[in-house]
């Protein structure tokens, strides 16, 4: 006999995580950034190596200290974390435990119902609208007197909508005060048309937590560093709920070197939001339904039960992709790698 679980963590399903690329494939299942490091940040980690028999600083300070001053908020607003994943899961884990609520979008981002459940507090799931977008308004009424949380995603993972500035003012003028709203903003370096900004509405909610990754744009994924922004109350409680000293000194160096030479990663960034753009308008042209993308992926809706038809499709098309049962998340990657998407997105279309 083996030791028991607790129910609600038997129950929960293991996020999955993108599968390899196939030989000569292209790996588009988790929205990594193509480019390889930046110079300045493989030197930062280079340097960094020599003391990992070190434990890093509590808290990240330095890294602290230099969003601070990027961002322009005060250093103990600023809580850093394994990716913003993990902050997220934090807080959730901070203020939502059994016989709460937590309301979220569905589809959106598929570790939060893992983050909800394995706090033992109950996932309320509201369906996105017909675009592919938060229904705010179903939001805010979803939220009851067991509700403690609410996160609103914005890109949304994996639809790729935008939430805009006056929608998020007006829903968050009707979540009560003491309800922790999280705005997940790990895409928004990738967004090109007025959205909400989650900094600056943050000042004006101390309910608000923004979430942001240096894993996307900042291509730094393998090293697992993100951070919050928010009432220092707040992070103070989901700093609690996270392993000491788990933020380690080479993703702060990283993060650290990846900021002082922001110039040349926004130039990135650009880069991949031409292509993104220049590619969607190829598969809205060739008639493939599929939501303007404000993220670096795609999203390609289909139907309940051709999840293996459409990893074929995928297979033939040297391609892997996330594939959930209503659709399909394809990363923005090689440039090599367009026409393989556009092939396949169109193979995908015909099966509906």
């Amino acid at each position: 006999m083996t030791a028991r679980l607790r129910p609600e963590i038997a129950a929960v399903p293991p996020y999955q995580q993108g599968r390899p690329a196939p030989e000569g494939g292209f790996k588009l299942s988790s929205n990594e950034n193509p480019f390889p490091p930046l110079p300045a940040v493989v030197e930062a980690v280079r340097r960094e190596a020599l003391r990992v028999n070190r434990y890093p600083r509590p808290g990240a300070p330095d890294l602290r200290a230099a969003l601070a001053e990027e961002l322009g908020v005060g250093v103990e607003r600023i809580l850093i974390g394994d990716g913003s994943a993990s902050l997220l899961q934090q807080l959730i884990h901070a203020v939502a435990g059994p016989g709460d609520e937590v309301v979220y979008a569905w589809r959106s981002f598929d570790a939060y119902p893992l983050f909800v459940r394995t706090g033992g507090a109950t996932p309320v799931e509201v369906p996105v609208d017909a675009d592919h977008a938060h229904d705010l308004d179903a939001m805010a009424a979803a939220i009851t007197e067991r509700t403690r949380a609410v996160i609103v995603c914005s890109p949304n993972n994996p639809t790729g909508t935008i939430v805009g500035k006056a929608e998020l003012d007006a829903f968050l003028a009707r979540v009560p005060a003491d309800v922790l709203v999280m705005l997940d903003e790990a895409y928004i370096e990738f967004v090109r048309e007025p959205t909400a900004d989650g900094i600056a509405l943050q000042r004006q909610h101390d309910n608000l937590v923004v979430l942001r990754t240096f894993s996307k744009a900042h291509g730094l994924a393998g090293l697992r560093v993100g951070y919050a922004v928010g009432d220092p109350g707040v992070l103070r409680g989901a700093d609690l709920t996270g392993v000491p000293l788990s933020q380690t000194a080479l993703a702060s160096s990283a993060a650290i070197a990846a900021l002082e030479h922001v110039g040349e990663t926004f130039a990135r960034i650009e880069v991949l939001a031409d292509r993104r753009d220049a590619l969607w308008q190829r598969l809205v042209d060739a008639g493939v339904r599929t939501p303007k993308p404000h993220g670096n992926f795609f999203w390609i809706p289909s139907k309940p039960g051709q999840e293996d038809a459409i990893h074929d499709i995928l297979f033939a098309n040297r391609i892997v992709a996330k594939v959930f049962a209503d659709g399909t998340r394809i990363s923005v990657g090689e440039a090599e790698a367009d026409d393989h998407i556009l092939a396949a997105a169109r193979a995908i279309q015909a099966l509906q």
